[in-house]
């Protein structure tokens, strides 16, 4: 969600600029089910202009119907959108909406908090009940502990009568691609639509450009001998796509430093047993638990063929992996999709 907030503020941000009025809908109940769960926001502009969604397109325009008093006096409220008649979702929402003023210092805390790739925090106060309305508002506070309020107007010292939501935000998911052909290039394009930051590492024989890939953040030539990784967590994927034995074999050996949650290789599935083999002669040492991370052939058995069918069956396979969830038709689910 970190990649929905940050497109919503670089949106508030030109608006301000521009005079146009900016109002935050945020989900912050739900009762029953519903397409997106609480936590998911959109910004609604006085220009008529949307940017995100909270579901999956059929409740916006009435969010932004019943949005136009808070642009008229200023005030928040808290709208209800009963989806168990109008929709395929047995659920009602109950949705946020705040007059979104952003200062300049919330917006380079916001940025340097990304940078450092911090986790955040976002309680928004409010009262369940439809049409209702009060000292409403939410609050966003970093890791150094710097808390701003979304509204100027709000008071967080006077909401203990209030319901909160409480949400805590990761930074952006991280993937590293290590190689710079064809198949890497749709893989990076795949990854930054899902709202991923996404740096390249390609061969210093074979140097590329950040316009080679687009919406990626870094692109840089180096060997595993010499690169110096940084920030390869539990948040970060790492997929190694040289089509080269020797250079899989390096990059393996080098990412037993880091601490990365999925390395997926390319390659057919006979060659698994000798990567193994030969990283075992080279590290001996080597864990159980950095094996487990080593996904290759990378990616989910869908048939994949093309360049793209074989991004999005890897990304898939992280994604898999994060959510800690075993892959299987959604139609043998009898219950909730989610918990």
């Amino acid at each position: 969600m970190t990649h929905e907030l940050k497109e919503i503020i670089q949106q508030a941000t030109i608006n301000q600029q521009q005079g146009i009025q900016n109002v935050l809908a945020t989900v912050v109940d739900l009762d029953g089910s519903s397409y997106r769960k609480p936590g998911v926001r959109m910004l609604l502009s006085s220009d008529g202009k949307i940017i995100g969604a909270i579901s999956g397109g059929c409740v916006e325009k009435e969010v932004q119907r019943r949005a136009q008093s808070v642009f008229e006096n200023n005030k928040p409220k808290v709208i209800t959108y009963d989806g168990r008649y109008r929709l395929g979702c047995e659920g009602i929402l109950y949705v946020l909406l705040e007059p979104f003023n952003l200062s300049a210092e919330f917006i380079h805390a916001f940025s340097e908090n990304n940078i450092q790739r911090k986790p955040y925090n976002i309680t928004s106060y409010f009262q369940k009940e439809d049409e209702s309305y009060g000292n409403f508002g939410s609050v966003i506070q970093f890791n150094n502990q710097q808390t701003y309020s979304f509204n100027k107007e709000f008071y967080p010292e006077k909401t203990d009568h209030l319901t909160s939501f409480k949400q805590t935000l990761q930074p952006l998911f991280r993937l590293l691609i290590i190689g710079g052909e064809h198949d890497a290039v749709k893989l990076c394009t795949q990854a930054t639509q899902l709202g991923w930051e996404v740096d390249v590492v390609t061969s210093i024989k074979d140097p590329k450009e950040l316009t080679d890939f687009p919406g990626v953040k870094s692109v840089v030539a180096q060997t595993p001998e010499t690169i110096q990784l940084s920030q390869v967590n539990n948040n970060t994927a790492v997929v190694i796509m040289n089509h080269n034995f020797t250079y899989d074999l390096r990059w393996l050996i080098k990412l037993q430093e880091q601490n990365p949650i999925y390395i997926g290789i390319l390659g057919a599935a006979k060659r698994r047993e000798k990567l193994f083999n030969e990283l075992f002669e080279f590290s001996p040492d080597i864990t159980d638990e950095f094996l487990d991370k080593i996904h290759t052939p990378a990616g989910l058995n869908i048939g994949a063929e093309t360049p793209e069918e074989i991004a999005l069956s890897i990304l898939a396979e992280i994604l898999s992996v994060i959510r800690n969830k075993e892959v299987f038709s959604l139609k043998k689910i009898t219950g909730r999709i989610h918990n």
